[in-house]
């Protein structure tokens, strides 16, 4: 059942798979005949159950030129090949926005085709009904925004009607494909569709090339197909493939395209705008073609397309070019083999860099070899994780490592390809946003690659340095809109408190967050903070502020205080383990500002459906709108939640919060959350009130800012019912279906899904992880590897196993903890064990216990009378500093 949605239905590609990766690598010549008999008796027996040929698959393994004799570092394998628990084609629906095509852990090159989808095409594909635009080679994955950027698309026509060039459909508005239907298929490193034109498109990737291979029927006529129900006449079998300068979203202003019938190759750049941002970037590629002779080759403006001039360009009177589709097309003969291949290289530094990315790394067109290495690079990636899955069924685990894979797509690895600056240091882009992926992702790749956290950080230091801010959100080198506060301070306080140094300059990381707390940028829509003035004086972002210090959308005043505050909080620890001892205390202090927002008056109002009453629950108290003067300014509790208004609250809302309501923001100190316990009337009535906030649909976990929640019941003792609700939202709504999350991935949703599933949850910025039962038998997290005087460590790996583990999931309330094999009672841990490694036993029941309930057991909370008062929450927040009293390995 799995196969099939995952395929979409496609036993074409499932039998390709059949074949051992390393014969489809390189089968000696003296074995082929005898190897090409044996598979023709099986197919005698068994191709009547595919209801699709075959005979091109064989072709590709048995004889193509692109296939024999390759070579390849083979990574070994684990017994059970995880790839096949990993469908990307999850969260391809529903608005979740996945690019689910081929790409390498980070990599730039992410080739997928691409769906005339209108508000759906974020990532290129969706799996609906649409028809297929193009083949693009570049793209984001799980973003909102507009469509980012699915640069120079190729597509293929397998003729040309009356075998007339002109003939054939150019613009991106006329050449729409309808895909047959179930026929997408989607793996690790591998993507491939077939069209009803009767072209069959695959794909795979290295780190800044897509290799394409477009097969055809092979016969002298070609019959292509059916649209809107009416059949369209056969064209000559004469392929032809066009490459446009378009992009997703259709923005590019300037560019140029050249095509060199000799060798088959087409040049071009452009300049386009981002998707969620300002400004704009530049982008180039260099298109090579091989499987056939070239027969004509021109360029096209619109659907417009001759054989002269061979260039384009919107500099110059000559050849001038107008925004839209506009690019350059090879015609071919009859492929041999009935197949044509595609290498394209991707910069955005130039042509000729795009031309050298695709030579090095993609020199011998061999299909097979780099699918295998994009699958390899993948397995290396993830066997930091090793899972007993002991009767855990195919589609958690689907959903489980679905979830790691897609937290891996970005940020994207863009080092060397800066055109912006010139610097040593790494750069990633396809930060989309910090917003989002700061409360789960950084904290996911912290624990599973380090080293990439390490560098993610590195490169958002030197877009401060190079840039004079920390972005909140950027994309194709350009800045993007800042959602709320200046997050980009946790992401660095977490990489501080949880130990990565690898060549981070700590000076110039605690100048950058300084600069996002005490300096207002000319533009904070873009970067930074807005209202400081107030903030500083204050302690709140009034909602008839009068900021005369820079400008942004002059809203959002409940979601980007309390951020702030959060920030601020974040900032203080980083002070702290620094030696900057009254920073330390004036960001401590300013992290208590979201009680400003706090009004216990406010009541909980809402209109009865059925006769329209003005009705309000018995919850009182919630985060408000604040004036100049003091005074409290109303929006109503539920607003931009999902049963109420919930799209008002999008980037240009003039509304409070931030895609959320004031329900959520009331929820959101986890600076002091024993504080928020206090004003929402203790233990009893929180969890009754969070409780209420997940069962009456105020709740979306289509959002971030909903994760946190999920377990904030740890905080008031019930860390049970913490378990209760991870196992509610999966997999009702996280699973292994293309509609298999709630919203936008951003990453994010992939990260959360595989926290629960793991049984612990990050509190960002803080050196906590609260615990849950895992979904699955045991968990082991491969410890960072370390050298001593030359030598590696042997492997220690971070174990949390379940006792009494239940395979039908109704034993989810832990009754007792061992650590390293002594009682443990927390019900949270830090990210010590995931540096030194050891052993979390965790003992389940069909019933909540007593464990993780008293006080002394919850995770700490940071009073504003810190450090007079003195609290649990006093950890030392230098890097390898832990309090004894609160050392979780013993």
């Amino acid at each position: 059942m799995r196969d099939r949605m995952r395929t979409e239905g496609s036993p074409y590609r499932k039998a390709a798979k059949m074949v051992p990766v390393h014969l489809r690598s390189g089968v000696p010549r003296r074995s082929r005949a005898l190897l090409f008999a044996i598979i023709c008796v099986v197919l005698i027996f068994f191709l009547p159950r595919f209801d699709l040929n075959l005979g091109g698959t064989l072709m590709f393994l048995l004889f193509s030129p692109d296939v024999a004799g390759s070579t390849y570092q083979e990574y070994q394998r684990p017994a059970v090949d995880i790839l096949r628990f990993i469908d990307p084609l999850i969260g391809t629906a529903n608005g979740g926005h996945v690019f689910p095509g081929a790409s390498l852990p980070y990599g730039m090159a992410k080739a997928v085709a691409d769906t005339q989808s209108p508000a759906e095409n974020a990532a290129g594909y969706v799996s609906d009904d649409n028809p297929i635009l193009g083949f693009s080679h570049m793209h984001d994955s799980g973003t909102g925004g507009n469509p980012s950027l699915g640069n120079f698309p190729l597509f293929f026509h397998p003729g040309c009607p009356d075998d007339d060039f002109a003939k054939c459909d150019y613009s991106v508005m006329h050449r729409g494909t309808y895909r047959v239907p179930g026929s997408a298929f989607a793996s690790v490193g591998y993507f491939n569709i077939n069209l009803t034109n009767s072209v069959r498109a695959e794909m795979t990737v290295t780190e800044h090339t897509a290799l394409y291979r477009f097969s055809f029927p092979g016969t002298s006529i070609v019959n292509t197909g059916a649209e809107d129900g009416k059949p369209k006449p056969a064209v000559p079998y004469s392929p032809l493939v066009l490459v446009d300068l378009v992009d997703l979203a259709n923005t590019r202003s300037l560019g140029g395209i050249q095509v060199y019938p000799e060798s088959a190759r087409v040049i071009g750049e452009g300049q386009y705008n981002p998707s969620f941002g300002s400004g704009h970037y530049q982008a180039f590629f260099c298109a090579d073609f091989k499987g056939a002779a070239v027969r004509k080759a021109g360029t096209f403006i619109t659907n417009n397309a001759t054989e002269e001039p061979k260039f384009l360009d919107t500099v110059g009177a000559n050849h001038y070019i107008p925004t839209g589709s506009a690019g350059a097309w090879i015609q071919f003969e009859r492929p041999e083999q009935n197949f044509i291949l595609a290498r394209v290289g991707v910069s955005f530094i130039s042509v000729d860099k795009a031309c050298q990315n695709a030579e090095r790394e993609i020199p011998d067109f061999r299909f097979e070899r780099v699918e295998a290495e994009a699958q390899n690079a993948w397995r290396k990636q993830l066997s930091v994780i090793d899972v007993d899955a002991t009767g855990v069924s195919e589609e958690l685990q689907t959903t489980f490592w679905s979830g790691l894979y897609r937290s891996l797509l970005s940020p994207q690895n863009y080092t060397g390809e800066n055109y912006l600056w010139n610097s040593t240091e790494p750069y990633f882009d396809s930060f989309y946003c910090i917003w989002d992926s700061f409360r789960a992702q950084h904290p996911l790749l912290t624990i599973i690659d380090p080293a990439a956290q390490t560098q993610m950080v590195r490169a958002l230091l030197d877009i401060y340095k190079h840039e004079g801010k920390l972005p909140d959100c950027r994309m194709s080198f350009c800045q993007g809109y800042t959602q709320g506060g200046s997050n980009a301070d946790i992401v660095i306080a977490d990489a501080f408190l949880k130990n990565l140094t690898d060549g981070i300059d700590w000076d110039l990381a605690y100048k950058a967050v300084i600069s996002d707390a005490e300096v207002e940028p000319h533009d904070w829509g873009v970067a930074g903070r807005g209202g400081l003035v107030s903030w500083h004086e204050l302690g709140w972002i009034p909602w008839n502020d009068d900021d005369k210090n820079g400008t942004g959308h002059l809203s959002r005043t409940i979601s980007r205080g309390v951020e702030y505050a959060y920030d601020d909080f974040c900032i203080s620890l980083m002070a702290q383990g620094l030696g900057h001892t009254a920073d330390a205390q004036k960001y401590y202090q300013r992290g208590g500002n979201w009680r400003n927002y706090w009004n216990d008056k406010q009541k909980d109002l809402y209109r009865d459906k059925k006769n329209g009453d003005i009705l309000q629950s018995g919850f009182e108290g919630f985060m408000q709108p604040r004036m100049a003067n003091g005074s409290f300014k109303y929006q109503n509790t539920r607003t931009c939640s999902p049963i109420q208004n919930q799209h008002s609250c999008y980037y240009d809302t003039g509304l409070d919060t931030y895609e959320g309501s004031p329900w959520l923001y009331s929820f959101f100190a986890p600076q002091d959350t024993a504080a928020l316990i206090g004003l929402m009337g203790g233990d009893d009535r929180f969890v009754e009130r969070l409780t209420f906030f997940h069962e009456s649909g105020i709740a979306y976990l289509g959002n971030e800012q909903s994760f946190l929640p999920t377990f904030q019941f740890h905080y008031a003792g019930r860390p049970g019912l913490s378990s209760y609700w991870a196992h509610r939202y999966i997999p009702r709504q996280f699973n292994a279906t293309v509609n298999g999350i709630p919203g936008n991935d951003d990453g994010a949703m992939g990260a959360f899904s595989a926290f629960a599933l793991m049984g612990f949850f990050p509190v960002a910025g803080q050196n906590v992880y609260l615990l849950t039962p895992p979904f699955f038998p045991q968990i082991r997290i491969r410890v960072p590897v370390t050298t001593i005087k030359g030598k590696k460590e042997p492997d220690k790996w971070a174990v949390i196993r379940v006792r009494n583990f239940d395979p039908e999931q109704k034993a989810i309330y832990i009754q007792s903890a061992t650590l390293n094999g002594k009682k443990y009672t927390n019900n949270w841990i830090t990210h010590e064990f995931f540096l030194k490694g050891g052993v979390l036993e965790l003992r389940v029941g069909l019933e909540e216990s007593t464990w993780g309930t008293s006080e002394q057991d919850r995770p700490p909370s940071y009073p504003v009378d810190w450090p007079e008062g003195g609290h649990k929450g006093r950890l030392d927040a230098g890097r390898d500093r832990y309090d004894p009293e609160f050392d979780d390995v013993g």
